[in-house]
């Protein structure tokens, strides 16, 4: 929560801190490429003028223009050369950096590389690199572009920052460059009804494409090509020994292709893929800013679709883990229609506020229901007919709920590529009460969200995947126990009337059939509007969004998924 008072589909505070970097003129120095000398000017002729700088205080001394492009062009230089010792002096970590340039020649085989900077803002400098890959009398012309920054040491000399993006944008710590016989053949990945899934046709799908190849190419049939790919590193071992992983037995991030200079033999993969709903769920999230969606079928767990609006980026939509808001209330509702806390028609209140934990929890606008049942305030998505109920719960409550009944934060989803499976940590005090509405130390993504409404609809928890388990006889994900059945017959009732009668009808007027919604709002602290969300079903389809920064869920979220829903059918 973060802080006291604020309204109603709000997000846990979790600060942002954010680092700049700001370069001022000061000093003077010689420029140019190739020029070795450096010169520190001091300042006026005060009383202090001939104290010595500390560490300290020669690292904070602003740069120059001319410092930053003589540290950069000499090392820009060095690293053209092949001097991967010469370049790695020139940074702020020299070993590090002498062992990825040194790789850079030695397993990425790239060799002619030639710079080109680019025009930068103070002390980042960002260049364009060309070069050729060659291997085993394979060899294509490969370029892109990156960027580096400028510091100084702690005896105030210019040199660039050290990371492992300096050498290649996509390289994170651990990663490497690698051309040669790709260690997994390539696939191709068909929909259901067996049409060729393209990051050209469906962007968003690129990322999956690589989790895809990762996971089964083995099984797939397929022979290797000539490749040249950024290699992930290996997770990291937990205290027992093993692999600290993804969700789905995969890697953080899969191993990704840059460059195939000969083709392999790919194997098939059939997904559950809806052609239909992914065009669907593309098109709606290009119209929009920082979006993302995830399409299921609620009686199988099949996912149908998964979009983002930044298909480079982070993969919102699976790996996503952000705040859900009032749309956990869906869980929250459910253990206490289970525990008789509420009832679907019984008088339940809604005041303006609520103290619990000793914080002060109110609703949007300060909005208050008086003489309301649970039906009025489920609809209505009032904060404080949840956070009231804080303290005839067990901290631990939400959370078994949450794993027990909605299948959710076990960490055991295999969906066919990695995944978050979502986190309701037990909480207490006032967090506790926080989290009952989705905020605390609750964090969801699309594909969790949209996975609690499925689940609310059937009344059993069905693992999303996107693979068939038939294809490599993995076990899905199970629920240890189903919803009590008058509860779940209670929660489709709310979903249901929030759709037709609540904050969700407005967006789901349109659609029509069988349908339940609910509407979801996450407050961050440096956003000048929250993050907001959304889930529905029609039929045996349910969808999930969120748009970070898209204010409130009904009118940013909610249009995207009532889209998207009509255009399944």
């Amino acid at each position: 929560m973060g802080k006291r008072g604020r309204s109603g589909e709000q997000n846990a505070m979790s600060k942002e801190t954010k680092v700049a970097l700001i370069a001022v003129t000061a000093g003077a120095v010689v420029a140019g490429i190739g020029i070795t000398a450096y010169a520190l000017v001091g300042g006026g002729a005060d009383d202090d003028a001939d104290q010595p700088l500390s560490p300290k205080e020669l690292q904070a001394k602003p740069l120059t223009k001319a410092e930053v492009q003589e540290a950069s062009g000499k090392f820009l230089d060095a690293w053209a050369k092949g001097d991967a010792a010469g370049a790695a002096a020139l940074t702020d970590d020299a070993g590090a950096a002498q062992s990825a340039l040194a790789s850079y020649e030695k397993d990425a085989h790239l060799t002619g590389v030639k710079f080109t900077p680019g025009k930068g803002a103070g002390a980042k400098v960002p260049f364009k690199v060309a070069a050729t890959v060659s291997y085993e009398g394979k060899s294509k012309p490969y370029a892109y572009d990156s960027a580096l920054t400028v510091v100084r040491t702690t005896k105030g000399t210019p040199v660039v920052a050290w990371q492992p993006s300096v050498l290649h944008p996509g390289l994170k710590e651990g990663d490497i460059l690698r051309a040669g016989a790709a260690g997994t053949p390539p696939i191709k990945a068909v929909d259901r009804n067996g049409g060729e899934i393209t990051a050209e046709k469906y962007p968003s799908l690129g990322n999956v494409l690589d989790g895809l190849r990762e996971k089964f190419g083995e099984k797939a049939g397929g022979s290797a090509g000539i490749e040249l790919q950024i290699v992930r590193a290996e997770p990291e071992k937990d205290a027992e020994g093993d692999a600290a992983k993804s969700k789905d037995d995969g890697k953080a991030l899969p191993d990704k292709t840059l460059l195939t200079l000969s083709e392999g033999t790919p194997g098939t993969v059939k997904t559950t893929i809806s052609p239909a709903a992914q065009a669907a769920a593309e098109r709606e999230v290009a119209k929009r800013s920082r979006a993302a969606i995830v399409v299921l079928k609620p009686s199988t767990g099949e996912i149908l679709a998964a979009a983002n609006s930044n298909p480079s980026g982070m993969n919102v939509a699976l790996q996503g883990s952000l705040a859900p808001g009032s749309t956990m209330k869906i869980v929250t509702a459910s253990m206490l229609l289970e525990k008789g806390l509420a009832g679907i028609d019984k008088p339940h209140p809604c005041p303006k506020y609520f103290t619990s934990g000793g914080w002060k929890f109110q609703n949007v606008e300060k909005f208050e229901i008086k003489n309301g049942t649970f039906r009025s305030s489920f609809a209505a998505s009032c904060n404080t007919a949840f956070i009231s109920q804080a303290g005839k719960l067990a901290d631990n409550d939400l959370t078994k709920q949450t794993q027990e009944v909605f299948g959710l934060g076990r960490g055991n989803w295999s969906i066919g590529v990695p995944s978050f499976d979502g986190a309701v940590p037990v909480q207490s005090a006032a967090q506790k009460a926080a989290s009952l509405i989705g905020q605390g130390g609750v964090r969801m993504n699309p594909l969790n969200v949209a996975s609690i409404i499925a689940t609310a609809k059937t009344g059993v928890f069905k693992q999303p995947y996107l693979v068939s388990p038939e294809v490599d006889g993995r076990q899905l994900a199970t629920a240890p126990r189903k919803m009590d059945a008058k509860a779940h017959a209670q929660l489709r009732e709310l979903l249901a009337y929030t759709a037709t009668s609540g904050s969700a009808a407005e967006a789901m007027a349109s659609v029509g059939g069988d349908i339940g919604g609910k509407t979801g709002s996450a407050e961050v602290d440096g956003q000048e509007k929250p993050n907001g969300w959304f889930t529905a079903w029609r039929g045996d389809t349910a969808a999930a969004a969120v748009m970070q920064e898209g204010g409130r869920g009904g009118k940013s979220s909610g249009p995207l998924v009532a889209s998207v829903l009509k255009a399944v059918g």
